[in-house]
């Protein structure tokens, strides 16, 4: 009896241990909110919309210690829209992220759908990554720093933190059979945290984004994967024009500084989508390539340990093709953030964009005057956009 009381007491004492050694967590966002935009494709537009401040969302964290300092990790994370409860990212089940991997004193290597290195240094250092939103981020979104586009059939390093320093980059396999360069995306980033510093540099270059299966579609085609599309590449007015493009490169760099209740901080971002042709462009344009730069300057305050105010004005130059005088997108955003618990927020957002200048038109036959574009929203029709958002936000 006693053998057997103490075989169970140790059988006791290995599950304790061994459900130490492994955790999954249940998380997500759910954010909705009401909107206005002036200029929805030539009308006034007020509705509901969920996952602006944040992707509405919920996922599945695990790891498992492997022993001698190795882990094995995996994330599951879901977008889904509050308002009809329809998945995002194209109606994909796990749209947002999928990957599983290993981690060590060396760094974490991941493998599935993934962000870039664009996302995970720059990104966090724009107004929209912060408290302004998707509607925030920069025209169209441009530069991928507020997350458009995910990467699909991705390895990914991510190394240790060394005094503040981190760095890593992706690959993703294009997956055509005798093709081994087509839709293939790698990116390569480093960040530096410490104090009250960060700063933060980025490089993506992705081939044939617009072709099935490149980048911009998300995995799908431009005919069926409406939903990855609707608000981007295909559809922005701000570089629709250039998507046929057979490169499509950035490079960004950020940085942001705190001194008390205030941090400010800046985003540059040059944006080039090289070989035009491959899908849209007539003879005239094909081959040749389109350059964007953007800057960001970005303003926040902690009036209280409750309250957030921020403010940002960004600006967007494009080059000329085929004897347009080159577009410039000026934009600016406002946005309050006021916290009811660690987990509930509402907050209030402002956005305003102007466009100058001509861009190249789809068919690539002539160019038409450039309209504004605020991120996610249906462009406008004349050269001015507003829109103002009132939600709430809760984590769990």
């Amino acid at each position: 009896m006693k053998k057997s009381l103490l075989a169970l007491a140790a059988l006791g004492a290995f599950a304790g241990v061994a459900h130490a050694q492994s955790s999954v967590t249940l998380y997500g966002i759910i954010d909705e909110g009401f909107n206005i935009n002036t200029n929805s494709g030539g009308k006034h537009l007020y509705n509901l919309s969920s996952g602006v401040l944040q992707g509405s969302r919920f996922g599945l964290r695990g790891t498992e210690d492997l022993g001698g300092g190795l882990k094995a990790i995996f994330v599951l994370e879901n977008g889904f829209d509050v308002n009809s409860g329809k998945l995002g990212q194209g109606g994909l089940m796990f749209g947002r992220q999928a990957y599983v991997g290993l981690s060590s004193q060396f760094g974490t290597v991941t493998l599935g759908r993934q962000y870039d290195s664009v996302v995970d240094y720059v990104g966090p250092l724009e107004a929209g990554d912060q408290w302004g939103g998707y509607i925030a981020a920069h025209p169209g979104d441009i530069d991928n720093f507020n997350n458009a586009y995910r990467t699909n059939n991705t390895v990914k390093y991510t190394s240790q933190n060394y005094n503040g320093l981190t760095f890593g980059g992706t690959y993703s396999f294009g997956g055509q059979a005798g093709n081994f360069t087509g839709n293939q995306i790698w990116s390569l980033g480093a960040g530096y945290n410490n104090g009250p510093l960060v700063l933060g540099v980025g490089y993506l270059n992705a081939r044939t984004p617009a072709a099935s299966g490149g980048l911009f579609n998300d995995g799908g085609t431009a005919s069926t994967n409406a939903g990855a599309l609707s608000n981007f590449a295909v559809q922005s007015p701000v570089y629709a024009s250039y998507a046929s493009a057979n490169t499509y490169q950035v490079i960004g760099a950020g940085g942001a500084y705190t001194f008390g209740a205030a941090t400010i901080g800046l985003t540059y971002s040059n944006i080039k989508f090289s070989n035009l042709g491959v899908a849209f462009a007539q003879p005239a344009v094909r081959g040749q390539s389109a350059t964007f730069n953007n800057a960001e300057l970005n303003f926040k305050y902690q009036l209280t340990p409750a309250l957030l105010v921020g403010a940002a004005y960004d600006y967007t130059r494009g080059a000329s093709i085929d004897g347009a005088s080159t577009a410039q997108y000026h934009q600016g955003a406002v946005g309050v953030d006021y916290f009811l618990s660690k987990r509930t927020d509402v907050y209030v957002t402002g956005v305003y964009q102007h466009a100058l200048g001509e861009v190249l038109n789809q068919a690539g036959t002539g160019v038409v005057d450039a309209t504004a574009g605020i991120n996610g929203l249906t462009g406008s029709s004349n050269q001015n956009q507003f829109t103002a958002r009132i939600g709430i936000r809760h984590k769990f």
